[in-house]
């Protein structure tokens, strides 16, 4: 019995044994798993990402011999206990928040940074949600270089919710929004000399404030974005006014616990539509008629308990129509239509089709949110997606395989071994190296290498969890991440970048569902044009490309929702385009089945002819002067239109065929 005793004692490093309650007094931490002590030491200074600090705490120092990676993660011992890990450097009495955690893995927390020899790290854990005892786990490993680092800058901007950037005053510039109370937003925009000018709208009553989600948009095209707030208990518009100097709230009737939102044109018909996933029902949508944005429940994920979470909008089939994806978190286990992830195919008549099993895209993870991107680079949209639980497996990455189904590529991408979970998975290139990254679970960023794997940086940052936002706040070319009252400034590097800013003249204003591509010597980058990525945020609308060492972009193609498309050629690195709709206009470009019609003569007198490919029969023309104002709308009747109102000049002609399909031409009328 003495030796089982000796034996079980012998399992733990004995550390517990000594004071924890102190800084000064903090317990040695060594690899291996050491038994905590209850919590009701010291408190931290600071929960540093994690919010406000707990009462008690218990301390842990950790000095390196040499360089390590270091995990630390805790554990069940026999009881439950709830706990928060910070991690700071410095010395006691003037610490700093190096990097933090909560609910890792349920209720447990995990962190991994890199440990510099000599260098002092105190640990500590805070009675926030439980004093209870736990096992500490420290492991040692090879130091993770690291390819991109952020500097932290203060922002003073007052709010409780702060997850929205994005340009509010069309400068194409990103501001920052945040939303104080259900009567004030305060808006830090973003000068062209750096820095940010604060300015507080006082607004009608919300009744609700953006407690789960924010989207952003300017639905009525008046060059100024509005917003959308998801709460509890439904979504309201907030709506900027003609010169963008104050704002109304359109406060929707329909209560439901709102998951995320989107902004998107569903129809195609150049005014913005409104996306919500509900919780517990069917999710709801607003179509936009012109005046106003009429609810509508059904057709777009009908499972009765809901279940709804991460909603994003992508053309994954490359046929110029927006499809949605839905992260399933819960809605009745994982039968049919509960935690089953759900990719409903735009029909392109109004219709949507779920095609998750078919596309190899029905998986049972329950997950908040999916970031998609081409991560390969071949010109078809792929997804990593996040998990939330290990109940059903880990994060998985998913690859287009171009005919409408998708393989899991999760083996050997990094995400087999980076068992992080979480909430918001969202995709960009962080590091401008012409591949796609994903900010994820873990506060760090999983550098996309092109090949569908993935790399951690060397430090998970002290990123907030869940509000953490991108774009590009000091117009530099790189991605920063908003983070509270905090900006992490993108510190960069060499490499180079492209951004393109868009505005819709037919399109919606911002050009959201707009593809566009760049060309060079990488091959080929697409970016879809998206309101609402991720679970709760809202990040930029400017569409940004890394190029890594190319020094030249032979061509740059926006495909619009209305169907024309530009094409500027030999566009020149660490810029900023800025793209109006039919300014570059391309007479030959065609969408991915090839050219769909000709038109004859051309020049044409009063009857412009059609000849059109089986699979395409014309219908509508509308047909736009050079400027981008639409001149004439008419159906077309035995494949042919009158133009005799029209007077001479260069034209550009939107064809649509009966199932919504549409090309764009250059006509000239003599």
């Amino acid at each position: 019995m003495k030796k089982f005793l000796l034996f079980s004692i012998g399992m733990f490093n004995t550390a517990w044994m000594t004071a924890q309650f102190t800084c000064a007094t903090a317990t040695v931490l060594a690899p291996g798993t050491v038994l905590s002590q209850t919590v009701t030491g010291d408190a931290p200074p600071t929960a540093c990402s994690l919010g406000a600090a707990g009462t008690k705490g218990i301390w842990y120092k950790y000095t390196p011999v040499t360089d390590k990676s270091v995990t630390i993660n805790t554990s069940s011992a026999g009881s439950v206990s709830d706990t928060r890990m910070m991690v700071f450097t410095g010395n006691c009495g003037a610490l700093t928040c190096l990097t933090a955690n909560d609910d890792y893995s349920g209720i447990y927390s995990r962190v991994t940074f890199n440990a510099t020899a000599g260098t002092t790290y105190y640990i500590v854990f805070d009675n926030k949600y439980s004093a209870s005892a736990f096992n500490i786990t420290l492991a040692e490993g090879t130091v993770v270089s690291s390819r991109l680092s952020f500097n932290t800058v203060p922002v003073t901007i007052a709010g409780s919710f702060n997850n929205c950037v994005v340009d509010m005053n069309g400068d194409y510039l990103d501001d920052i929004v945040s939303v104080v109370s259900n009567t004030q937003i305060v808006i830090g925009y973003q000068q062209p000399g750096g820095g940010f000018n604060n300015v507080t709208y006082t607004i009608p009553n919300t009744t609700v404030t953006p407690s789960w989600s924010i989207a952003a948009g300017d639905y009525d095209n008046n060059g100024f974005n509005d917003l959308m707030y998801g709460s509890g208990s439904g979504i309201v518009f907030v709506k900027a006014n003609a010169n963008g100097t104050g704002y109304t709230a359109d406060r929707k009737p329909q209560s439901f616990l709102t998951q995320r939102t989107n902004f998107v044109d569903i129809n195609k018909d150049g005014k913005l539509d409104a996306f919500a996933c509900d919780d517990n029902a069917p999710n709801r949508f607003y179509m936009n008629d012109g005046t106003n944005l009429n609810h509508y429940q059904g057709g777009l994920g009908d499972f009765a308990s809901g279940g709804n979470y991460g909603s994003i909008w992508i053309d994954y089939d490359n046929d110029g129509d927006m499809d949605l994806f839905i992260a399933k978190c819960s809605g009745g286990g994982s039968g049919p239509g509960g935690n089953i992830d759900e990719l409903h195919r735009n029909n392109g008549n109004g219709t949507f089709t779920n095609v998750a099993a078919a596309a190899n895209m029905a998986n049972a993870v329950q997950t908040w949110s999916s970031a998609w991107g081409d991560f390969d680079n071949d010109g078809w949209m792929d997804a990593v997606v996040g998990a939330n639980s290990t109940s059903n497996g880990l994060t998985r990455v998913m690859k287009n395989n171009g005919d409408g189904t998708f393989k899991d590529k999760s083996a050997g991408s990094g995400y087999d071994t980076n068992t992080a979970l979480g909430r918001e998975f969202v995709a960009h290139d962080f590091d401008n190296d012409g591949f796609l990254d994903v900010m994820g679970a873990g506060n760090n960023i999983m550098f996309g290498n092109g090949d569908f794997t993935f790399v951690p940086n060397a430090t998970a940052y002290n990123f907030n969890l869940y509000d953490r936002p991108v774009g590009d706040l000091n117009n530099d070319g790189f991605l920063d991440v908003q983070n509270g009252n905090n900006i992490m400034m993108n510190a960069g590097n060499t490499n180079k970048w492209l951004k393109v800013t868009l505005k819709g003249i037919q399109s919606n204003r911002n050009g959201i569902g707009a593809r566009v591509e760049i060309y060079g010597s990488w091959g080929k980058q697409i970016r879809d044009v998206q309101s609402g990525t991720g679970f709760q945020n809202m990040s930029t609308l400017n569409v940004h490309f890394g190029i890594g060492q190319a020094t030249a972009i032979t061509k740059v193609v926006v495909k619009w929702p209305s169907g024309m498309v530009d094409t500027i050629n030999n566009v020149t690195p660490n810029t900023t385009l800025n793209v109006v709709e039919g300014t570059f206009l391309n007479t030959k470009e065609a969408d991915a089945t090839g050219e769909l019609f000709t038109v004859y003569p051309n020049p044409v007198g009063d009857d412009l002819n059609f000849t059109a490919s089986q699979n395409f029969m014309p219908s509508k023309a509308s047909i736009y002067e050079m400027s981008g104002r639409m001149v004439l709308q008419a159906k077309i009747e035995r494949n042919s239109l009158s133009l005799k109102e029209l007077n001479p000049g260069n034209y550009m002609i939107v064809v649509t065929d009966k199932n919504g399909k549409s090309q764009t031409r250059k006509i000239t009328k003599k």
